[in-house]
């Protein structure tokens, strides 16, 4: 595995993601933001944060695959959230990158960084995920 995932001591342990990823492998892979759309375009649960942050997290496998990765793989997340970032969506958050965790069998843990935005793509988007990896 290119990827090692690191709670450094003297930081807070948050198990939703780690502090540090370290990677050693060759072949650096960037997806573009994945929002809650399916296949054809439509947008996966409209107004809902859970449903949403699902979707992209399996949006991004997909495009993962495609490059020959997966979630171990990835060394750092970025989720950009419309309408702001408050606290009280957190849950909402966790709920949603459980289930696909549950759909996808692993558990995406990389350095992660929320950031609320005004606005997505279009107004049904409330989430977007973009991800870097590193593969052997």
């Amino acid at each position: 595995m290119a990827v090692t995932l690191l709670h450094p001591e003297g930081l807070p342990r948050i198990d939703l993601y780690r502090h540090v990823s370290v990677a050693t492998g060759s072949k650096l892979v960037s997806v573009a933001g994945q929002v809650s759309w399916d296949e054809d375009g439509a947008t996966v649960g409209a107004g809902d944060l859970a449903a949403q942050v699902e979707q992209c997290y399996v949006n991004a496998a997909t495009a993962l695959a495609a490059a020959g990765a997966t979630f171990d793989d990835v060394v750092r997340l970025k989720v950009y959230v419309a309408g702001g970032w408050t606290s009280d969506r957190m849950p909402l958050f966790e709920e949603g990158v459980a289930r696909a965790a549950a759909r996808l069998g692993t558990r995406p843990t990389p350095p992660i960084t929320l950031i609320g935005v005004v606005s997505l793509d279009i107004p049904d988007h409330l989430v977007e995920l973009e991800v870097t990896a590193v593969v052997e």
